[in-house]
């Protein structure tokens, strides 16, 4: 595979102005299929809502502990996670003991009621806090329209002619996470991170990061590449389900963030994933699959459930 040391950038002017994208597909290809990761710029979403869901996430996680801890994680997998109660059980990138140095709110998409035979199907849990919602849900439907243009422009970029996963995307699954890394010790140990080595398990990540930076993408000689904050960006990566749909040829790399700059830090990834009911197969187009059909609620049960529970047991001893 081959190595890289930057990562690369893509201007999304032609796919926001309806012009040909024809050139910005290859360029697509070859980013996501050397890097998994990229920079994209002239995406179209207002910089207001960049903003306000920004200050959102500062106004809430100013809040007593206390009353973070009124919206706690539930089994729909909304609301508070404090730090020092989250840990990768399931990564196998590296070994981890420690709980990732952070803090974070989750929503996703807003359900009336939970629905049993839906997994993840639910309401949110939202803070007392003003225009705190209003902040959120505007950001996450810009989000979600930016996901869907990414994600025909990836179908483009591996020349698919079946669209039929586009179905799946009428009623996606969102996760709009607003993470606060307070700074590391200085003398942190090696195994400590703010978010330990991962791969992002769904289709697209799209992340607004302030300007402290701290995220890092391992290359395939397992070099770990600086991903600094270009104002006004957002970093885009693949995850594993998109790396599936398209054979392999869209990777999914791993990242991680240690906050060593000694100032807290702010970030806002949002994962744009196919309904829970979608079954992922590779596309006709790619040759022989190399992966087996995967259901995509029942690997997300998979993946969530074990974290869930270590979560609730680091909870417990907090």
């Amino acid at each position: 595979m081959t190595e890289f040391n930057t990562i690369p950038v893509l201007d999304l002017s032609p796919l926001i102005d309806g012009e040909d994208t024809s050139d910005l597909a290859l360029e697509f290809l070859d980013a996501y299929g050397k890097t998994g990761f990229g920079y994209v710029i002239n995406h179209g979403v207002d910089p207001a809502l960049r903003a306000a869901v920004f200050a959102a996430s500062k106004e809430f996680h100013a809040l007593r502990e206390t009353e973070k801890q009124a919206i706690a994680l539930d089994e729909c997998h909304r609301g508070y996670i404090a730090i020092n109660t989250s840990t990768d059980v399931n990564s196998d990138l590296a070994k981890v003991t420690k709980p990732n140095q952070s803090a974070s709110f989750m929503m996703m998409r807003e359900d009336p009621e939970r629905d049993p035979d839906v997994y993840l199907s639910g309401p949110n849990q939202w803070p007392d806090l003003d225009g705190f919602r209003e902040a959120c849900e505007a950001y996450a439907h810009a989000m979600t329209e930016l996901g869907n243009k990414l994600l025909r422009l990836a179908l483009d970029a591996v020349g698919a002619e079946d669209r039929s996963i586009l179905a799946a995307f009428e009623t996606p699954t969102i996760w709009l996470r607003l993470l606060h890394y307070p700074p590391q010790p200085p003398k942190a140990p090696d195994d400590l991170f703010g978010s330990a080595p991962h791969k992002d398990f769904g289709f697209l990540t799209l992340l607004a990061q302030d300007d402290v930076g701290g995220l890092q993408v391992q290359t395939p000689a397992g070099h770990w590449v600086d991903a600094p904050p270009i104002e006004g960006a957002f970093v885009v990566n693949v995850g594993d389900m998109l790396h599936r749909l398209s054979n392999g040829r869209l990777l999914s790399t791993p990242h991680r963030v240690i906050n060593a700059s000694g100032r807290e830090r702010y970030s806002v990834p949002f994962f744009f994933d196919p309904h829970v009911s979608a079954v992922i197969a590779p596309l006709p187009e790619t040759g022989i699959a190399r992966f087996e059909p995967l259901n995509f609620g029942e690997f997300l049960r998979n993946e969530l459930e074990a974290s869930y529970d270590a979560h609730q047991a680091d909870q417990s001893e907090t």
